[in-house]
């Protein structure tokens, strides 16, 4: 279980998160959704380390991870898959996954589990990743993150820019990592695959937490969705 408790943090003197509280329980899937600028990268660079955390905890099992270096926390067991994929595009399908399984000391297990669940990186191990297309380098990017055999995943935008068939491949992944018993906070803009794969959906807005909504509610009554981001 990933939670957030009463989180405050920005970018040198400007502080965009005020107070958030947030629970992603083992198993799930929460969408953080709001409008552009409120706030969802900077929770999830906040809890990998990348902002300062100004107050608040943050916790994975209990344990606080809030005061760990960016470098550890990818080793207490939470994966990032980023905006803009930020691969080593220079080095091969098969060396950015090496980085990933380092940073926790997996091994030859993880790395198969990881192909078999992206055939198509198998297809290409010894390709640079520049040469991989958009959704081969997602796919690529997600594989990486979960060679560290993560308890909790974070995934910023995984479907943008993505061809249908790429889409539902990555989909069909992140539904099995929440069967894993994984707790999975995804950020994305697509209320049509939020509302595919979530199972609550927190809203955010001015770096404040709104309302938890199940997704069936929001499935049923699109209204509370059109208030926060305005579809």
């Amino acid at each position: 279980m990933l939670v957030l408790d009463k989180i405050s943090s920005g970018y040198g003197r400007a502080q965009i998160l005020r107070d958030l509280s947030l629970t992603v329980r083992s198993g799930e899937i929460l969408c953080l959704l709001g409008r552009n600028g409120a706030g969802k990268t900077t929770t999830m660079q906040t809890i990998m380390g990348l902002l300062p955390l100004m107050s608040g905890r943050i916790a994975l099992d209990g344990k606080d991870i809030g005061s760990l270096s960016a470098h550890r926390v990818p080793q207490a067991g939470i994966g990032y898959v980023p905006q803009g994929r930020r691969l080593f595009t220079g080095l091969s399908v098969a060396q950015n996954l090496e980085i990933g399984l380092l940073a926790r000391h997996s091994g030859p297990d993880t790395l198969e589990e990881v192909l078999t669940l992206f055939p198509r990186l198998r297809e290409r191990y010894r390709q640079r990743a520049e040469t991989l297309s958009g959704g081969e380098q997602q796919m690529l990017a997600t594989a990486r993150a979960l060679c560290l055999r993560p308890k909790a995943l974070l995934l910023d935008e995984p479907t943008e820019g993505l061809q249908p068939s790429m889409i539902e491949a990555i989909r069909q992944v992140i539904v099995q990592m929440r069967a894993a018993g994984v707790a999975i906070l995804l950020v994305e803009q697509r209320v049509d695959a939020v509302l595919s794969v979530a199972d609550r959906v927190a809203f955010i807005e001015n770096g404040q937490g709104g309302e938890v909504i199940e997704a069936e509610t929001l499935r049923q009554d699109h209204s509370i969705v059109e208030r926060y981001i305005g579809v």
